[in-house]
């Protein structure tokens, strides 16, 4: 039994503090590599003890992811009232999302790498509800920019919760106040870019390849498709090899593990913006050579489906071994921006610098994969827009 002081230590919001270890062990560790007694263990309770609060794992996840919405509807409800004028309305939105986002970086990261492990209803029930909260942010946008269309207030909300969405994908920090005011100016900036207009272009001819590909080609095209689409953990052996026209086994010829295809995938991406890097730095101007950059990767990432694979949070569910390897040639890449980055802009302190090149980065990798803005006829060059805005190198 309790004793009763130990009962009267105990938090009120208890449920919700279990959450908050778990978010953290979920983004540290991945969905599958958490278990409930990992959970317990860091709680100071044992397995059962948790059970008396969540059914299961995947009703913790509901419960953190579920809760940002929360925070997100009340942000909204709250900030966008009546009798403000509009730029108070979005200033007072973006500031609070800044807040919260600096708060509850975990949130930002279950949200957009392990929502795909809830039950069909509760995803289908996020994306109403989330759907709902941009199109009140856009009708804010637009109120503030007549302008616009509502498609195009739509795309910069997005890229507007990615700068937010961004704080979960690496660790560095400052000072909270900063770190807000920070995210704030970063979102203002995209929220403000004035989307290019079409150009003509020729179409691209597509290259000619001499015969079928490899059977190792095969594989790894079967492989990056399936990861992309449900995620490395609920792919099996065996449906890549059926994938490629090929018995589950027979993949084993050509890669020893599911953990080997990742990691190959992991590295051509690598190789592919390292050669496009390559290219645009060919020039003495920093400020060119971080425009021409990051121009590189928008239009690499659009075209190189292994980089949506590598990019999006499936090195985590790695084993150690393979993961290291793949997080480290990530690192060198990003290292690279960074770098030119701080040259560009001396007056930004490095850990600065580090949060607004994840800001633009993080912009390019989910606005890529979210087909709401994804098929839109001059993505690249907007998506490019918007990059270019984060890092202050727009013409």
């Amino acid at each position: 039994m309790d004793h009763p002081t130990e009962r009267s230590a105990r938090p009120r919001d208890r449920k919700a503090q279990l959450a908050g270890l778990a978010a953290e062990l979920f983004r540290a560790r991945g969905f599958h590599g958490v278990g409930i007694n990992d959970i317990a263990a860091a709680a100071g309770i044992t397995g059962p003890a948790l059970y008396r609060h969540f059914a299961d794992k995947q009703a913790v996840l509901s419960y953190v992811v579920l809760s940002g919405i929360d925070d997100m509807e009340a942000a909204t409800t709250e900030t966008l009232a009546d009798g403000l004028p509009v730029p108070a309305q979005v200033n007072a939105l973006l500031g609070t999302l800044a807040a919260q986002a600096v708060e509850r970086r975990e949130v930002a990261a279950l949200w957009r790498w392990e929502g795909r492990h809830l039950p069909r209803e509760e995803r289908r029930e996020i994306r109403r509800r989330s759907g709902a909260v941009l199109e009140a942010w856009s009708k804010a946008l637009r109120a503030l920019r007549p302008e616009l269309t509502a498609d195009d207030a739509e795309l910069l909300c997005w890229a507007g919760l990615s700068v937010f969405g961004s704080v979960s994908v690496h660790h560095t920090s400052v000072a909270k106040k900063r770190f807000a005011q920070i995210l704030v100016q970063l979102a203002e900036s995209v929220l403000h870019v004035t989307l290019p207009e079409p150009e003509e272009t020729p179409e691209e001819t597509p290259s000619m390849a001499l015969g079928e590909p490899s059977r190792r080609e095969q594989i790894l095209a079967a492989a990056t498709e399936l990861f992309g689409q449900r995620g490395f953990r609920s792919v099996s052996m065996e449906e890549i090899g059926a994938a490629a026209g090929i018995a589950g086994p027979s993949v084993y010829r050509h890669f020893p593990s599911k953990a080997a295809l990742m990691v190959a995938i992991g590295h051509r991406a690598a190789d592919r913006l390292a050669l496009a890097a390559e290219r645009a730095l060919r020039t003495d101007d920093e400020r060119d050579a971080l425009r021409r950059l990051a121009a590189s990767y928008v239009h690499t990432l659009l075209r190189t489906p292994e980089l949506l694979v590598s990019f999006s949070g499936s090195p985590m569910e790695l084993p150690e071994r393979d993961k290291a390897d793949l997080i480290r040639v990530q690192r060198d890449y990003v290292a690279r921006w960074i770098a030119l980055t701080s040259e560009v802009h001396p007056e930004l302190s490095l850990r600065e610098v580090k949060i607004t090149v994840h800001a633009a980065l993080t912009i390019a990798n989910d606005l890529a994969r979210t087909r709401r803005v994804n098929g839109r006829p001059n993505f690249e060059a907007e998506l490019t827009a918007l990059t270019h805005a984060v890092l202050k190198v727009s013409s």
